[in-house]
């Protein structure tokens, strides 16, 4: 993966926990498909299991891959699990002006981008989408860059990303990938520290 092309869905809540991104109840299996449908479930969901046509994901008609949401994002438990429903619902980078570390690593090591900006320019591409759900975002992994360019909004801010972490999105490879492609070094090194 070396861009991600979509709109973007916004989520202007600040402090999601995971409970709030995958509730407890939820948690009933170690596969990592499935949650998807339970994401946000509390939020998505009236008490009768409709759905709220009032919540975000449920008005989003682009089936957006890019959620936009407020500070603090992951925070509570560490449960992988949020990281996996968001996998699962098809979510591929979320822009937030900070996430809670445990959950950032947790969404690195499952494909998903957490890219923070500046809280001025969450609410600038928040408010943009608001005007105009059909807008456009380029993620650029290798540049590392979120844009937009359409005639009445132009939009262009780098992000960070932990090398290593970012070779593996682009390659689409894990640790365990990684480790056995340098298996070889590893060996040389051990062999050399022997005392």
């Amino acid at each position: 993966m070396k861009t991600i092309q979509s709109t973007g869905v916004v989520l202007a809540i600040d402090n999601i926990d995971t409970d709030q991104i995958i509730p407890a109840k939820f948690l009933k299996s170690t596969e990592k498909s499935g949650f998807g449908k339970h994401l946000f479930a509390n939020w998505r969901y009236k008490k009768n299991g409709n759905p709220n046509p009032d919540f975000a994901l449920n008005m989003d008609q682009h089936n957006s891959s890019i959620l936009i949401t407020g500070n603090n994002f992951g925070c509570g438990s560490s449960r992988e699990h949020a990281a996996w429903a968001i996998s699962d619902y098809g979510i591929k980078a979320i822009i937030s002006s900070q996430f809670a570390d445990i959950f950032k690593g947790n969404a690195l090591n499952n494909d998903i981008l957490p890219i923070a900006l500046k809280s001025e320019d969450v609410s600038l591409l928040m408010h943009q989408i608001a005007q105009n759900p059909k807008t456009k975002i380029e993620v650029n992994i290798n540049q590392q860059t979120v844009e937009i360019n359409e005639s009445n909004f132009s939009f262009n801010k780098g992000f960070e990303i932990d090398p290593l972490k970012k070779k593996f999105i682009v390659e689409g490879i894990g640790d365990l990938e990684f480790l056995l492609s340098i298996q070889k070094e590893i060996e040389t090194f051990e062999n050399s520290h022997v005392v």
